[in-house]
């Protein structure tokens, strides 16, 4: 945040008017949202947070206040989420968990006894298998189902695609045809459901669902998914996880256009943070006497 481009950028304009607000770039409102998530505080917290920054490190900048941060999270775009991929296809895990809105609902309960339903959003998550980084991501309406949001997810990645794996609540037609949509070299890894049933030209043509239930009678499920390597969707149970335990399991603006804004900013977070903390693994050989 000290570097000279960042300062630049960062510089509020003058008010012009007795009485008006200064003006911010992205990159100040961004910065500012990233800490309020990281520490959970509220608005007027984090604009003292970013006071007390700019103080330390010396910085003839203002920190904005935080009704601009409320009004500008409502229109932010363009938020980086800050991954970088290796060469080569990616082994891309999608998934979704839900988020609480705040809300009002246990005051309510607890102080007058009305029992109110509870308001969600759905965050549904695209992770590179490789890395561990967030390369698409999703807010939803609680009622969106997951399968209708492959395709969004996917149009967010410019990477080359060699495997899509999920699970069970993406299994259906409608799946297979949206990825094969995008590149049908795609290896799509999707446990069927119990009561799935083979396509009608199964014996003539089978999909590739199809072929995930030959090799489900003849392996058993259990065996079928060590084949596929199945178990690699676990890397995106800990992403929801690791976004759980860090930024929280509610959203804590209102509107719903910060939400969305809230929902991309944590995603930068968390991929700062995995950038920063990954080791640098190098695979080594022993030598034994």
């Amino acid at each position: 945040m000290g570097t000279p481009e960042a300062i630049d950028c960062w510089a509020a304009e003058p008010r012009t008017t007795r009485g008006g607000q200064s003006s911010y770039s992205d990159l100040a409102i961004e910065t500012s949202l990233m800490l309020r998530l990281v520490f959970r505080q509220p608005l007027r917290q984090t604009e003292g947070l970013m006071a007390s920054i700019l103080e330390l490190l010396g910085l003839d900048l203002k920190a904005p206040d935080h009704s601009t941060l409320s009004r500008r999270a409502m229109s932010l775009k363009a938020i980086s989420k800050q991954c970088v991929l290796p060469a080569g296809s990616a082994h891309i895990l999608i998934d979704s968990t839900g988020l609480k809105v705040f809300g009002v609902g246990e005051w309510l309960q607890e102080k007058h006894g009305q029992k109110l339903r509870r308001s969600w959003r759905k965050l549904h998550l695209a992770v590179d298998a490789n890395t561990g980084l967030i390369v698409a991501s999703i807010l939803t309406e609680q009622d969106v189902d997951d399968p209708s949001q492959v395709g969004p997810l996917l149009d967010q990645i410019e990477q080359e695609i060699g495997q899509v794996t999920a699970d069970g609540a993406y299994d259906g037609e409608p799946t297979y045809e949206t990825i094969v949509k995008r590149d049908p070299q795609i290896n799509v890894v999707l446990p069927p459901r119990a009561t799935a049933q083979p396509s009608a030209q199964f014996e003539t043509n089978p999909t590739t669902r199809d072929t995930h239930l030959l090799m489900i009678q003849s392996l058993g499920r259990v065996g079928r998914q060590e084949a596929v390597g199945y178990g690699t969707r676990a890397l995106v149970e800990t992403t929801m996880g690791r976004y759980k335990s860090i930024i929280g399991p509610r959203l804590r603006a209102r509107d719903w256009r910060g939400q969305r804004t809230e929902a991309a900013v944590a995603v930068a977070v968390l991929n700062r943070m995995l950038s920063a903390g990954r080791p640098n693994s190098v695979r080594t050989s022993v030598l034994v006497a």
